[in-house]
């Protein structure tokens, strides 16, 4: 039994996401947090502020890295993250003489936050993609039904004849505005984190700024001006990003099930949800999902945005928070999209003749 719909025994089909959640699992993030130190390594021995031999030592050590999940997971229940217990188990593996170079300069919230990134890159990849499907969809059904009428609806109530073209835009019109939104975004949040103990990376001296730079090109990442771990608007931007696209997406879903009804048939769908009590119903379930999905994305933004509030240095409570509510919304966001491309597919029949 789970707590969690997204990877719940017998609901994951219809709200999980088999393609995103594997960038979620305790795997993908220590997998991250290793790639991070190999760069810093590196990176610190580049500049000379570690010896090259320890550096090669330290990388490595960490293509065999074997953590020890239990460990992590009962020292993170203390410390609080996940950094802690990992930073020791790496120091542990690379052994002397080099494990006193391991880590150097770097505290938890660097590797788990560039981690976080690294794994979300793949996923906005994959969100791209999916928008591009829906559009590319959304075009497909213009062509053959877009000539077609409807009765346009306002206030819930029959108002004037309109095209199938004119309904379809106003679904397809928010998605390319949201692929013009995350590529304005990306940049902003796909920024290195690496401020070591107090934001300031006080052990670096005058190489701070050479390192950080040679690990963000390492890792395919853009270079901040200072570590952004207090600013946490570029995450909550991405929040407000995945509720756009699962509300945009709701809207749809909300068109469909009215248009679905059986005294209205302006839309057909192959398949459909059975009913255990009625055999002859097939219920318009991805659309149904697609607005429960708005609503959920929609009710988490709230959280987002007080999770911007980290009390000076480094605030616990908040970047709790933060890892309570943002791979929600990324799992929901690519369920929806999963969903609605989906239900796309499935449509038959669109609007009246003339």
């Amino acid at each position: 039994m789970s707590v969690s719909p997204f990877d719940h025994p017998l609901l994951s089909d219809l709200l999980g996401d088999s393609e995103i959640a594997p960038y979620f699992s305790a795997e993908a993030e220590l997998a991250e947090m290793v790639r991070f130190e190999a760069a810093l390594a590196n990176a610190e021995a580049a500049e000379g502020v570690i010896p090259a031999d320890a550096a090669e030592q330290i990388v490595e050590a960490l293509r065999g890295f074997e953590a020890n999940y239990d460990a992590i997971r009962l020292a993170t229940a203390k410390d609080g993250v996940t950094g802690v217990e990992f930073s020791r188990q790496l120091r542990d593996w690379v052994g002397p003489p080099a494990d006193k170079f391991a880590h150097f300069g770097a505290t938890s919230q660097d590797i788990v936050d560039t981690a976080l990134l690294l794994r979300l890159k793949p996923c906005l990849a994959i969100f791209e993609r999916r928008l591009h499907r829906l559009v590319a969809g959304l075009n497909a059904l213009d062509l053959t039904f877009g000539e077609r009428e409807l009765m346009a609806r306002t206030r819930m109530q029959d108002a004037l004849p309109i095209r199938v073209s004119d309904k379809l835009v106003t679904w397809r019109a928010p998605l390319v505005r949201h692929l013009e939104r995350l590529a304005e975004l990306t940049p902003r949040l796909m920024v290195l984190q690496f401020g070591g103990a107090a934001g300031t990376l006080d052990r670096l001296g005058d190489k701070a700024v050479a390192v950080t730079t040679r690990i963000a090109a390492a890792l395919d990442l853009g270079v901040p001006e200072r570590a952004w771990h207090t600013q946490r608007d570029g995450i909550v931007e991405l929040a407000g990003w995945l509720s756009l696209v699962t509300g945009s997406l709701g809207k749809v879903g909300a068109d469909i099930g009215l248009m679905a009804q059986n005294r209205v048939g302006e839309i057909s769908l192959e398949g459909g949800g059975g009913s255990s009590a009625m055999p002859h119903k097939h219920n318009p379930v991805g659309a149904e999902v697609l607005v429960a999905l708005a609503h959920f994305n929609a009710a988490q933004t709230g959280g987002m945005h007080a999770a911007l509030l980290h009390e000076q240095e480094r605030s616990g409570a908040a970047w709790t928070l933060e890892w309570l509510i943002l791979p929600q919304m990324v799992m929901t966001t690519a369920t929806s999209l999963r969903t609605a491309n989906g239900l796309l597919e499935r449509i038959t029949h669109l609007g009246h003749q003339r």
